[in-house]
């Protein structure tokens, strides 16, 4: 059969459409490519825009207590009135550590476990002793329905003069001397139900527990090693395994020459500058004037406590304290805040207000402006942490986390 060349020739492919055809199929990956880097770019951004933690920094609105004079300036520490050093109640060797410095814990949270295998055996032997004596009741408790049941026939019988008056009196010895013998037998069970607790409390005991929430400060021991609620002496053995604080409790001491302290006085109103953060304001009140004076020093304790706490504020941190004046006049007073704070729109003036980790686009009206602070005249109140330099970003609702400065 003849070929048709004509036919053949139909069927070949250039070399021109060879290329073009590679082409084609060469830009459509290069779009589908090109697509899919902008789609994750898109979905990028949108998470970074509206699903993650804004960084933020705050200051705090200034308090109208700032305005007064200082009648008295003294220096202090943050001090946590709060603060334990968490042991066991028994000696043991540490098996598991279940924390690390920094972390925030739970009331009754397990910080660390003890061996348990020498009270695991005395918990199996008390249970096994509770065990027995229950059923030495059962025992004796089948044994003296069993002589009443005897009881009862020899009553009988004597009734009927068919045994003797002694097969009675036996009968009813039997039964008082297995009532008392039941008794013990039931305050047997009390005692090794007694003992089964305390070998389960000892049990539990192996379990170190944080008395209270906080954070841990200090981790003071490792697995393998021996703990102990007292010294033991040779340096081998741990009085305590972590350090916990309770943030809440957070607080200022500061010590006042005894020659000062007739200007201190109970709800004294204050400001608190940290040594690390020396342009932010914290505003304070007296809580406490400890009743002694310090022989040595000179000098009086006093207790302050924050408006509102912080997380930049750390035990131990350094502090200068100016104690205010008492205002004369009992007219309003309104806050102040920086003007780096300040967002203006076509809706109106706002500032962004932190309040429980997320942001709140507060409306305000402002008074005169001066040195870089706006007087507040609605809308904010001393005290409150508010966002400096918002970003373009931040929404009302969004989540924020606070960066320093």
């Amino acid at each position: 059969m003849p070929l048709d060349k004509q036919a053949l020739e139909s069927l070949r492919r250039t070399p021109d459409a060879a290329k073009t055809h590679a082409a084609a199929e060469s830009g459509g990956r290069r779009w589908w490519l090109v697509a899919a880097v902008a789609g994750c770019a898109a979905a990028l951004f949108l998470w970074r825009a509206f699903g993650a933690p804004v960084p933020v920094q705050t200051v705090l609105v200034d308090s109208p207590a700032s305005a007064d004079s200082a009648v008295l300036n003294a220096s202090g520490y943050v001090v946590a009135r709060r603060l334990a050093t968490v042991s066991s109640k028994v000696t043991g060797r540490i098996t598991e550590v279940l924390f690390e410095e920094g972390a925030e814990v739970k009331e009754g949270q397990v910080l660390a476990r003890l061996d348990p295998a020498t009270a695991q055996a005395e918990h199996s032997v008390t249970t096994r002793i509770l065990e027995a004596s229950r059923r030495n009741l059962r025992e004796i408790e089948v044994r003296l329905a069993d002589a009443r049941r005897t009881l009862d026939r020899n009553r009988s019988l004597v009734d009927r003069a068919l045994v003797s008056r002694s097969v009675l009196d036996s009968s009813e010895a039997e039964v008082a001397a297995l009532q008392a013998r039941l008794a013990a037998a039931g305050a047997e069970v009390d005692v090794a139900q007694a003992r089964l607790a305390v070998s389960q409390q000892s049990l539990d005991d192996l379990s170190i527990r944080a008395p209270f929430t906080g954070v841990v400060i200090s981790k003071d021991a490792q697995p393998g090693e021996t703990v102990s609620p007292v010294s033991a002496g040779g340096g081998f053995t741990r009085t305590g395994i972590a350090t916990i604080v309770d943030m809440d409790s957070r607080e200022i001491e500061v010590d006042v020459n005894e020659a000062y302290i007739n200007r201190v006085r109970d709800g004294q109103r204050v400001e608190v500058v940290l040594d690390a953060y020396p342009d932010w304001k914290v505003p304070g009140r007296v809580v406490g004037i400890v009743p002694t004076a310090d022989r040595q020093k000179a000098t009086v304790r006093v207790r302050i406590a924050f408006e509102q706490l912080d997380p930049r504020i750390l035990p131990d941190m350094g502090i200068k304290v100016r104690f205010l004046e008492e205002r004369a006049d009992t007219g309003p007073v309104t806050p102040r805040v920086t003007s780096r704070a300040i967002v203006r729109g076509e809706d109106g003036t706002s500032i962004w207000v932190v309040r429980d980790g997320r942001v709140e686009r507060r409306i305000v009206k402002l008074g005169p402006e001066q040195d870089g602070q706006a007087v507040v005249l609605e809308g904010l109140h001393g005290g409150e942490a508010v966002v400096v330099d918002p970003p373009r970003r931040l929404r009302d609702g969004a989540a924020v986390e606070l960066r320093a400065e």
